[in-house]
């Protein structure tokens, strides 16, 4: 009986009125990526240069998943630290929804863990060791219904290499410029 009302509830396109389905737009690969993004670290890319991406599972309670959700996330000031052989993120703040529950006390910048296999913990702590490498978190998504941080393995920029990207910057701001102005 149930089968019999699942496939009557299902019109086909000309008893709908004769027009078939509008085809669904598709995003492309760089719009989808952007409905799953988080949160930025946009001053990571400005202090360091990044060598490798890696990204990880974060180990997070229920409070910060639904805060997440709502986009109070912020990446700037945090950092990645190896301890005992696990991966943490300090300093990465998720704000708690005023309607969180009131039996649990969240704390916004609470240590949380990263999820990476083992091996890749092991290449990072030889990296990490060498001088001058540092673990940052680049930015925060979603992917398959999980919160995943990519982490960056980064050399920390100098005050010329800084000045360098200020200046291709605006180079960059003033063709723009000068282009919009041309084709006007």
């Amino acid at each position: 009986m149930a089968t019999k009302e699942a496939s009557s509830s299902k019109k086909p396109a000309a008893a709908s009125g004769g027009k078939p389905a509008k085809p669904e737009a598709k995003l492309s690969p760089k719009a989808a990526a952007a409905a799953v993004r988080i949160a930025d670290n946009k001053k990571a890319n400005f202090n360091y240069h990044i060598e490798e991406r890696f990204e990880a599972g974060m180990v997070l309670e229920g409070w910060e998943v639904k805060s997440v959700r709502e986009g109070k996330v912020q990446l700037t000031d945090g950092y990645v630290v190896i301890r005992n052989g696990e991966v943490f993120i300090i300093g990465c703040q998720i704000n708690p929804l005023g309607t969180a529950s009131t039996h649990v006390r969240p704390d916004s910048i609470r240590t949380k863990k990263l999820l990476l296999h083992k091996d890749e913990i092991k290449r990072l702590m030889g990296k990490v060791e060498q001088k001058g490498f540092t673990l940052v978190p680049l930015n925060m998504h979603w992917k398959n219904g999980r919160v995943k941080c990519e982490i960056g393995l980064a050399k920390g920029k100098g005050e010329h290499d800084k000045r360098d990207t200020i200046k291709d910057r605006e180079g960059k701001r003033e063709v723009e410029r000068a282009m919009k102005s041309k084709n006007r």
